[in-house]
């Protein structure tokens, strides 16, 4: 390979890493003049206890200085260039809502171009040094950076996936208690709203969050059917929603919504036996492998080889 183009591409790759390491670096710095006084302007926007969190943000949490000016200039053509090879925004944001992640479509599309772009690095270093190394062929590099960049763009849709996954299991995990806490607060004379002001009081965790907004949403004006339905439409996890239209159902027709709430959590709490049941099922054929692969075999060797060698002995 010519030396001249090797160390070309060398010198490229660094100044990129520096140049991320120092963008990185500033953005991670001390607040500007301007993000110190943003919240005693009176045109700023401050949380409240409504709204569950801050409206106003700097650039800087909303990951704008990032890569600074240019940087942003750059990923908004990246970005602009590579949306038809990605997947439908609306679905992009679905899944981000899923997640709890207050990030929009723009920046999860640029981490994913950043991933892609960190791969793509790494798969060109190693195609280079195979290149050098075990004297193959040059167009290693190019296989190698376009398998780095779909590793690096894989991974990052990866870490969603799981991310929501995760969440989600939470969520389930949580559903149990909070609902026969909603269930003791109604059976004590309060209603829906008041007992889901109680969880959001005294309740912590993923499941905790979501009340907490649709009772934001409920004070805004919407009605607590409406918030528990977007509520359900944002989780997308089936026992939650069979929750949410057993309370919608519950206030409709006035049905005593105490006794729906507990059978809603031992709905969930059968449904973790079952699942549990499943996964002891399958952990328990998984066992059978390294003892029928390994400890099988090795206790036939041990039961063997002695008789062998005295035949051998013999003979």
């Amino acid at each position: 390979m010519n030396l001249t183009l090797l160390s070309g591409l060398l010198g490229l790759v660094l100044a990129l890493g520096l140049w991320l390491v120092l963008t990185a670096a500033r953005a991670v710095g001390a607040p500007s003049f301007a993000d110190r006084i943003a919240p005693q302007l009176r045109a700023a926007e401050l949380s409240s206890a409504l709204s569950g969190g801050t409206s106003w943000a700097s650039r800087r949490s909303r990951g704008q200085s990032l890569t600074g000016l240019a940087g942003s200039v750059a990923m908004g053509w990246v970005l602009q260039r590579a949306a038809p090879l990605f997947s439908n925004a609306d679905v992009l944001a679905r899944r981000l809502l899923r997640d709890g992640s207050r990030k929009d479509v723009m920046d999860y599309r640029a981490e994913q171009v950043l991933s892609g772009v960190a791969g793509a690095v790494a798969g060109s270093v190693v195609g280079i040094a195979l290149a050098v190394r075990a004297d193959v062929n040059v167009a290693i590099v190019a296989v190698g950076t376009v398998l780095g960049a779909g590793a690096g763009v894989w991974l990052r849709n990866d870490q969603l996936s799981r991310g929501i996954r995760r969440r989600e299991k939470r969520m389930l995990a949580e559903f149990p208690a909070v609902a026969e806490l909603m269930a003791l607060a109604v059976g004590a004379g309060e209603s829906a709203v008041g007992a889901l002001e109680r969880v959001c009081r005294v309740a912590e965790g993923e499941l905790a969050g979501e009340f907490r907004a649709v009772l934001a949403q409920t004070r805004a004006g919407s009605g607590l059917a409406t918030a528990l339905q977007d509520f359900s439409a944002r989780t997308d996890v089936v026992a939650l929603g069979r929750f949410v239209d057993g309370i919608v159902v519950a206030i409709e027709r006035g049905t005593p919504l105490a006794d729906v709430l507990r059978a809603q959590a031992q709905d969930v709490r059968d449904h973790d036996k079952r699942v549990l049941m499943e996964v002891a099922g399958k952990k328990e054929i998984a066992m059978l492998v390294p003892v029928v692969f390994f400890i099988l075999p090795l206790s036939v060797m041990f039961a063997v080889f002695p008789g062998l060698a005295v035949l051998n002995l013999g003979f």
